[in-house]
């Protein structure tokens, strides 16, 4: 067995297995320390190294040679040292850093978060709201697309991608039939399908769990209410395609949504099959497990609920 190595970051120490990546060993941390990050998912081989919010100073590399970084460094593709010391939100550099990446991923995203299904659970809201700046220096014509189809239940709204490549990766790690990625390349670059091809797989649902914006919207549910007036609640079915451990969607006693579970990075604990996510919308194809925990600064939970207002869907599943 290795030995452990230690880091430090924001002058919180931790111990860590070689190998782990300044930003897995913060989240080991937790709390303000842990850098922001849209396009690293853990449960996706390659992930990380696109978007750059989860940028970091390297104040010390290791303890044999404690030499600064010249750069600053993505925290999701940079292994850590024994002695490493690295500063996220201690260092101004960073921080000023980071409203200029925010800068960038906003320079084509619309503002249109008042009609876009992702609103309330989006994580480019969130980084906006806590490293962007009041107003662009960008004064061009902003690119833009057509919605398009690409799955008879996904919607891909390509003007509010930032080409995190989560879905590439979801569908080439999960699916064995990836007819989705990215074509054209700079400014030109765009996620599409080859000869208009739809996605039509048994797991196609699962590019729209990991998209960290709205550009992959679940047709179903596109416009029929805001997150934040829905109550999420945790239940289970026996599947034989996957694990079928869900969040339900409630708004009063109807199933509006079903997505699979996520951790407090908003990363998906475990893939679930389009036949959950589409098909079983009735509080009868599940067990009810109870409230999903929802964090209390998250905008889903300023609709406070509670195990008396899910009884009487439990009793009338019973029924």
């Amino acid at each position: 067995m290795s030995e452990k190595i230690k880091v430090t970051i924001d002058n919180i120490e931790v111990e860590v297995d070689p190998g782990t990546t300044i930003l897995q060993a913060a989240r080991m941390i937790g709390g303000d320390v842990v850098p922001p990050a849209m396009c690293y998912y853990s449960k996706l081989k390659g992930s990380g190294g696109k978007c750059r919010t989860c940028l970091v100073k390297v104040a010390a590399g290791s303890a044999k040679d404690p030499r600064p970084m010249p750069k600053l460094v993505a925290s999701c593709r940079t292994t850590v040292m024994d002695g490493m010391v690295v500063q996220n939100i201690t260092s101004p550099e960073v921080i000023e850093a980071r409203k200029g990446v925010v800068e960038f991923l906003l320079i084509n995203h619309p503002l249109d978060c008042p009609v876009c299904d992702q609103a309330g659970e989006c994580h480019l809201q969130d980084l906006s709201f806590d490293h962007g700046k009041d107003q662009s220096r960008y004064e061009f014509k902003r690119r833009t697309f057509e919605m398009v189809d690409i799955g008879d239940k996904i919607k891909l709204h390509m003007n509010r991608c930032i080409l995190c490549y989560r879905c590439v990766f979801t569908a080439d790690q999960i699916t064995d039939q990836r007819v989705h990625g990215v074509l054209g390349r700079g400014d030109a670059s765009e996620i599409g399908t080859y000869i208009s091809k739809a996605i039509d797989n048994d797991f196609s649902g699962n590019v729209i769990d990991v998209c960290p914006v709205g550009a992959l919207t679940d047709k179903t549910f596109r416009f029929k209410n805001r997150v934040w007036f829905t109550k999420p609640v945790d239940a289970h079915r026996d599947c034989d395609k996957c694990c079928g451990k869900v969040t339900l969607w409630y708004k009063g006693e109807d199933v509006i949504r079903v997505t699979g579970r996520k951790d407090q990075y908003g990363e998906v604990d475990e893939f679930i099959c389009n036949t959950c996510r589409f098909d079983k919308k009735k509080t009868s194809d599940w067990e009810i497990e109870g409230p999903t925990k929802v964090d209390r600064h998250s905008v889903i939970s300023s609709n406070h609920y509670d195990e008396k207002e899910l009884l009487p869907v439990i009793d009338r599943k019973i029924l």
